[in-house]
């Protein structure tokens, strides 16, 4: 696949007699936004902010440039919006490169002998002789995706959301342009805060659309989508197009709810039926179109509803993502702050308490007990590492999963080290806000926003994130704890803030999105079978996964819980289909 943005230059010989006159770079710089100016150059991608205010005209390249010219490293306190940049400054002979605050554009470098490559895409920054990375692979089916900085090549990394990389003589240093700070203890009156909500939202949507000709929204039916959707007729005066992706399958299609926001807010609206051949037919190229392996099964939907809007003429879609994760959104932050209500147990009762708990206890025999007791054993797990208590690759056991061959030199303890990382660098702050962060490190920057950017490139159409907009992050920063989860009830400000303009009903739903029923399908379907047979046991022949792992997987256990259990089917399948896909065999 080819990048967007691209930056390659000999280090050698940029850094060569640096304290001598600058001479001369042969870097070679691409991108859709390119500036250069004597000995300086710059390539943008996206699209940034200086403060409140878009980048005026087709060149933000050149005011991004200026902007370094005068204040270095420094510029990044006034860049916002959605990007990725490259600068290559041969005055001080630096090389600048930088993410926004969600990655919402990617940037991925290598650094082989003194040849640094810079772009969008992981896959493009590989050198000659550049392998896989076998930790990567195993954090992949740990996380279903691979957390920055790590990428599945063994020489790329990928810069973190709200980073920056500098590159000098001096040395290479990572730089987070962002800090985490929220604002707790500020207050605001509901009716004032409101209003300063709704009108950031529209502000929002509305400087998405500004400089296209024809906007549509994708519209689930949730209160993030629906409210985008709304707030686009509002914004355009007329009724917006809004998509949809159903599934004829018990428990996975929410059409209804979509349709009831399309009518409230008098949409037109388009609607797609994704059947099981869809899946035969674009599995492989869904899979290939990544620069790594992706696990996230709805980007396969996400993508039919994206070619459905370019079909009819949309140039940009607009997509909900982030309201849950700024505003509390995910049922998994009251059911944390419940299991979190034990960590105030005074010591010396858990003391008591745990013995009575064990898996030879008495207690565990009996119904109501073994509840509490399950509670007490869940609960006693710290955070991060409790979010991954029902980890379906853990349970499996990855011994048992990976070949032992494969696990030589992996480490086991690294996806928790990487989100206990991530978890203390907001540790100052109240529970439900590091949860928050946490979740806008690996729900938004490494799962969602790769999804949709992914889905709507491959359709040929933009993508648009206008609950994402930084005026909406610093607002959301700005709330108080109690109005993001309010006792045990999600998001309480988002939903009480759009009551009478979202209908009664989509704010009481439960969260649901575009799921795919890939294991209640797969169940049925013999030829969706037979791809998952062939893929999975071509992880077999390379000797990465357990042919009698295989083997018990789909004879047994898809067949005891196919919805549950084709999760892990699907995350293998897609691994070895992105293999299929790459140019050369790579080494691990």
């Amino acid at each position: 696949m080819k990048d967007k943005l691209s930056v390659t230059l000999n280090l050698n010989d940029f850094f060569a007699d640096r304290h001598g006159p600058p001479g001369p770079y042969p870097a070679e710089v691409r991108g859709p936004s390119v500036c250069r100016r004597g000995d300086l150059a710059c390539a943008v991608i996206g699209r940034p902010r200086v403060g409140n205010c878009a980048l005026a005209g087709e060149d933000p390249a050149s005011e991004i440039l200026a902007l370094w010219a005068k204040l270095g490293t420094r510029m990044m306190t006034q860049v916002g919006g959605s990007y990725a940049l490259a600068i290559v400054d041969g005055t001080n002979r630096q090389v600048f490169a930088a993410t926004d605050r969600f990655a919402s554009e990617t940037l991925c470098f290598s650094l082989e002998k003194g040849i640094l490559r810079l772009s969008d895409r992981a896959d493009c920054c590989v050198p000659e002789d550049g392998g896989l990375d076998r930790q990567a692979i195993y954090d992949y089916l740990f996380f279903h995706m691979i957390p920055a900085p790590r990428t599945i090549f063994s020489a790329v990394k990928r810069i973190p959301a709200a980073s920056a990389w500098l590159f000098s003589a001096g040395g290479n240093q990572e730089i987070r342009h962002w800090p985490l700070k929220f604002e707790e203890d500020r207050r605001m009156a509901f009716d004032a805060a409101r209003n300063d909500f709704r009108g950031i939202v529209r502000s929002a949507v509305a400087d998405q659309v500004s400089d296209h000709a024809q906007v549509g929204a994708f519209l689930s039916g949730g209160t993030d989508s629906s409210t985008v959707a709304g707030m686009l007729c509002d914004v355009l005066g007329k009724p917006a197009e809004t998509y949809s992706i159903g599934f004829a399958a018990e428990g996975y299609d929410e059409m209804e709810y979509a349709r009831l926001a399309a009518r409230h807010f008098g949409c037109n609206h388009h609607e797609y039926y994704v059947t099981p051949q869809d899946l035969l037919t674009s599995i492989g190229d869904i899979a290939r179109y990544h620069d790594q392996p992706f696990g996230n099964s709805s980007a396969l939907p996400s993508y039919y509803c994206a070619k459905m809007a370019r079909n009819d003429g949309c140039t940009r879609m607009l997509a909900g993502d982030g309201g849950d994760e700024l505003f509390g959104g995910n049922s998994r932050y009251a059911t944390q702050r419940v299991f979190e209500a034990y960590q105030s147990v005074p010591g010396a009762l858990r003391g008591l308490v745990e013995p009575l708990c064990g898996d030879g206890s008495l207690l565990r025999k009996l119904p109501l007990a073994r509840q509490a007791t399950g509670y007490v054993r869940h609960s006693r797990i710290p955070m991060p590492d409790r979010l991954q208590s029902f980890n379906l690759f853990i349970r499996l056991d990855p011994t048992q999963v990976m070949t032992a061959e494969f696990l030589d030199g992996v480490e086991g303890d690294e996806p928790y080290r990487h989100m206990r990382s991530t978890w203390n660098a907001c540790k100052d702050a109240a529970f439900i806000n590091r949860m928050l962060a946490y979740d806008w490190r690996y729900t938004l920057a490494d799962s969602d926003l790769p999804k949709v950017r992914a889905a709507t490139a491959m359709a040929g159409i933009e993508v648009g994130y206008p609950l994402l907009d930084d005026r909406l992050v610093d607002f959301s920063m700005a709330l108080e704890p109690e109005w993001k989860l309010r006792r045990l009830k999600l998001r309480w400000f988002f939903k009480e803030a759009l009551r009478g303009f979202l209908p009664d009903e989509i704010i009481t739903k439960k969260k649901h999105g575009f799921g795919l029923p890939y294991g209640p399908w797969m169940a049925k379907d013999p030829a969706l079978r037979d791809l998952a047979r062939d893929s999975l046991h071509g992880l077999v022949e390379r000797r990465l996964v357990r042919a009698e792992f295989v083997d018990t997987l789909l004879n047994r256990h898809l067949g005891e819980h196919p919805g549950y259990y084709g999760e892990m089917v699907w995350i293998m399948m897609m691994l070895e289909q992105w293999l299929r896909g790459q140019e050369k065999s790579f080494s691990l």
